[in-house]
């Protein structure tokens, strides 16, 4: 185990050395003035975001993933369709109302929606009833691109009536409601449920529907908050939060550790909670394999909680003053830099790991995870280079939403539904907690030098639905293009049978 825990642990440097090495590096120039203590800080939070992404990493690998496979594989076994729906309802509400990556949004935005629990559970619900319409698609083998189809022209339906009604503002929100969502403690957990309950049903198309679960589960949290921003008649005020710009200190660590510890106990005690009823109702497992399920859990708690800690007291303020000190600088340096940083910071995202490594192994080998942390890497990377471009120029995120969800739904029909599945599932699982806590703070910082403050809300939120998109398109033109090999092959294969000399063909008669 202490074998594996290193190499999880490599794995980790491996993909967050490179975004502190360019902060660093940036250091070193006139472009950026950082103090010695800002920048020990941020070194310090660098290590420990390793450990905790290798931690974590080991965790879903011993408990999230197999909990959530027992749980899907067991409910649906018991061929009662009635409980599997309540209790993947039930699992998407709650586990969504813990997700710290939402509460942190809904606290930026109590200028409008005072009490930040009506956004947490509007956003729930909106998760629990789609994850619910998921596993009625996989009891059904409905087709995943049509009912995504289907989906997404309600939500632009919705989106004109909100513009409408004069509630524009409510629109970058809504959209990264669905990102945020999809967190580092849901994805696993509701990935390998999908895969649980695929392959207990069977099959033709089991690869292809363990998938797919992700990505309907981002469409009902933007449709959700799109319906609670119809019956709003606030405009969204924006302030920064005090983590954007306070100093580090011992008291704000401690008070930073025990918040976090308070809200991944929340989150995982839930998926644990339910996991132990169904042990005792309907599972049965040996007592070896929930002594494995356990020790995973407590590295899953553990690295979740040093992962977050160092990503809210390093990274957040670090993000927000490079945005600022580069925005002083150049705009055209912004944009650059917002491409290279979405390149690598994909990287560090502990979700994206799972994901690349439950592709590979549903697959077996077909989408390898490099080819699939290439096109995640180029997608996120020019996502965050245009919302740069969209905070220089002031549009609306339509511009860009609108033509990339139409591109993204329209290769849906022209490949494999598999890469379909995994494409729309990248999507929520690039927007990761370092994106929300270091991209999107670096944006904010940004917008306030060219924009000013009272455009944060309308240019710089908006970002972590551009990320979530981006995966759409990069990895079904991954699929497009091994389509278009196949056919290739497959002629040149023809042609050379078509001009075999027929004296080199044996008649056997």
């Amino acid at each position: 185990m202490r074998k594996i825990l290193l190499l999880k642990i490599r794995e980790s440097f491996t993909s967050v050395f490179p975004v502190a090495a360019i902060v660093l590096l940036l250091n070193l120039t006139p472009l950026v003035n950082f103090t010695w203590a800002e920048m020990g800080v941020f070194a310090v939070s660098a290590f420990f975001l390793i450990l905790g992404i290798g931690l974590f990493n080991m965790g879903a690998d011993m408990a999230m993933t197999p909990m959530g496979e027992h749980m899907g594989s067991g409910l649906t076994k018991t061929g009662k369709l009635g409980l599997l729906l309540s209790v993947c309802f039930a699992m998407g509400l709650f586990i969504t109302i813990a997700e710290p990556d939402l509460t942190v949004l809904a606290e930026q935005v109590q200028g409008v929606i005072p009490e930040k629990m009506v956004l947490i559970i509007t956003v729930g619900v909106g998760v629990g009833l789609f994850l619910l319409l998921s596993v009625i698609k996989m009891v059904t083998h409905k087709s995943l691109p049509t009912l995504l189809m289907f989906f997404y022209m309600i939500m632009f339906m919705v989106t004109a009536l909100v513009i409408v009604n004069g509630n524009e503002g409510f629109l970058a929100l809504s959209y990264d409601s669905g990102g945020v969502t999809t967190g580092p403690i849901t994805v696993p957990f509701i990935m390998a449920l999908g895969v649980g309950i695929a392959s207990t049903l069977g099959g033709k198309n089991v690869s292809e529907n363990s998938f797919g679960l992700v990505a309907m589960c981002s469409v009902g949290p933007i449709l959700a908050v799109l319906l609670l921003g119809m019956t709003n008649s606030g405009e969204i005020t924006y302030t920064v939060p005090g983590d954007y710009t306070q100093s580090v200190n011992w008291n704000l660590l401690l008070t930073t550790v025990l918040h976090t510890m308070k809200e991944v106990a929340i989150a995982v005690g839930l998926i644990v909670a339910f996991f132990i009823i169904l042990q005792i109702t309907c599972l049965k497992l040996p007592k070896k394999r929930l002594v494995q399920i356990s020790v995973g859990i407590l590295y899953t708690f553990v690295g979740l909680v040093v992962f977050l800690t160092a990503v809210k007291v390093g990274f957040v303020p670090t993000g927000y003053r490079l945005g600022r000190e580069l925005a002083g600088n150049n705009k055209i340096l912004v944009v650059i830099f917002g491409f290279v940083l979405g390149l690598v910071t994909v990287l560090a995202e502990p979700a994206v790991h799972v994901l690349n490594k439950q592709v590979e192994d549903v697959t077996d080998g077909t989408v390898s995870k490099r080819s699939m942390m290439i096109a995640l890497c180029i997608g996120v990377g020019a996502s965050i280079a245009l919302s740069m471009i969209r905070i220089i120029f002031d549009f609306s995120i339509l511009y860009y939403l609108i033509p990339g969800y139409l591109i993204s739904l329209g290769l849906s029909f022209f490949v494999p539904g598999l890469y379909t599945a995994i494409a729309f599932d990248s999507g929520g699982v690039a927007s990761g907690p370092l994106t929300s806590s270091f991209v999107l703070p670096l944006a904010v910082g940004v917008c306030c030098v060219i924009q000013g403050e009272s455009h944060v809300m309308s240019d710089a939120f908006g970002l972590v639905a551009m990320v979530a998109m981006a995966p759409l398109i990069t990895i079904q033109l991954l699929g497009f293009r091994a389509v278009v090999a196949k056919k290739v092959q497959d002629r040149i294969a023809m042609r050379r049978i078509l001009a075999a000399d027929d004296e080199q063909i044996i008649d056997f008669n």
